[in-house]
């Protein structure tokens, strides 16, 4: 039987090739990424990574260390294959903190992959899918300059594109970079506008209904299911869930209120890969279009959350995010990138992919 013997653990800076600049004075520019390895007496090593954005969520780069040091006793000398059963008991040990937990999830998915010799997505449900579409996210910034980006992408074959709102504190901006960007990429391709939860009610509403002629989608205006519900209302815009949807809980009130049509399942958000499959089996029961994606982060959790997505029945991936190809350095250089707007999952067992191991250097923290 295959049992855990080590866990090494990295902090490594992640640059966006572009700040990413949202309402509420939220800036995505080089973020700290956490990358583990789990090893086993087997040989075999998993790979998990997860990266908070900085005064984003309740999730913090420099607490999954302690986290994980709290579930040494649960971890060491325990199974690795067949991950939920030693998450439940890490659940047991260690209530909440999902992020943390998210990382050491996706690594015990990377080894029961190599175990049984597949990739993740056939045990997740079986590959429905050999590639998926890509949505690209443009920085609130000038108008002209967020339509420039959204030009460029769409000559790279993307159809979906996520407009940052909120940033320069004015309604009139927001509904001329929504505008402008709908003007140059042309009818028929998804256009959302995302406050991540920096707008009033009052602000969201104002946008929404000046642009309401324009065929776009609203995603997480407000801090609250409640404030949500009354922009939709107001607007009768369909909206997309980010920041709220975290739980069972969460995914059910957003439904019931009708503020559900899309939803971001991030991994990290619900504590990894076998969390949010359970979120991805409700939402298919609860019809809603999922956007499957994690944070932020770079090979390793966009390799993860792209198995996921291809084990997705495909008319309900509204689409899935190469995260890696947003920042610098790459984990792993030769993982999955984007071509003609769509990404395909790594082929090899487990996460498929092959980390670059010596970049990395010396490991910041090693329990054994």
């Amino acid at each position: 039987m295959t049992r855990i013997t080590r866990i090494s653990l990295w902090h490594v800076p992640l640059t966006s090739h572009t700040a990413y600049y949202m309402a509420d004075g939220k800036t995505c520019d080089t973020v700290e990424t956490v990358v583990i390895a789990v090893q086993t007496d087997t040989g075999i090593t998993g790979w998990g990574e997860v990266c908070p954005i900085p005064h984003d969520l309740p999730a913090y780069a420099r607490g999954v260390a302690p986290a994980l040091q709290e579930l040494v006793p649960v971890i060491l000398g325990a199974n690795p294959v067949g991950p939920e059963a030693l998450m439940a008991r890490a659940d047991r040990h260690l209530p909440g903190h999902p992020y943390a937990k998210s990382a050491l999830d996706i690594a015990l998915w990377d080894i029961t992959g190599q175990v049984a010799g597949l990739p993740l997505h056939a045990l997740l449900g079986g590959q429905r899918a050999a590639d998926m579409p890509l949505y690209h996210s443009i920085t609130c910034i000038a108008p002209d300059e967020m339509a420039r980006i959204a030009g460029e992408a769409q000559a790279q074959g993307i159809t979906q594109f996520q407009v940052k709102l909120g940033a320069s504190g004015d309604w009139q901006t927001d509904v001329e970079r929504l505008a402008r960007v709908r003007e140059v990429v042309g009818p028929g391709p998804l256009v959302y506008g995302d406050w991540n939860c920096g707008a009033t009610s009052l602000e969201a509403i104002r946008v929404g209904r000046a642009v309401s002629h324009l065929d776009i989608m609203l995603e997480q205006p407000c801090a609250t299911l409640e404030d949500c519900t009354r922009v939709q209302r107001a607007t009768g815009l369909p909206m997309k869930m980010d920041e709220l949807a975290h739980d069972t809980a969460s995914l059910l009130a957003a439904h019931r209120l009708g503020i559900m049509d899309a939803v971001a399942l991030k991994l990290s958000k619900f504590g990894g890969l076998s969390a949010t499959r359970r979120a991805r089996d409700l939402c298919l029961h609860l019809g809603a279009r999922m956007c499957i994606e994690d944070t932020w982060g770079s090979d390793i959790t966009t390799a993860a959350l792209l198995h996921l997505g291809a084990a997705t029945e495909p008319g309900r991936v509204l689409n899935v995010c190469d995260l890696s190809g947003y920042v610098a350095p790459r984990l792993a250089p030769a993982a999955p990138a984007r071509v003609q707007g769509r990404i395909a999952p790594p082929p090899g067992p487990g996460l498929g992919i092959t980390v670059d191991s010596d970049a990395l250097g010396a490991p910041d923290l090693i329990l054994d």
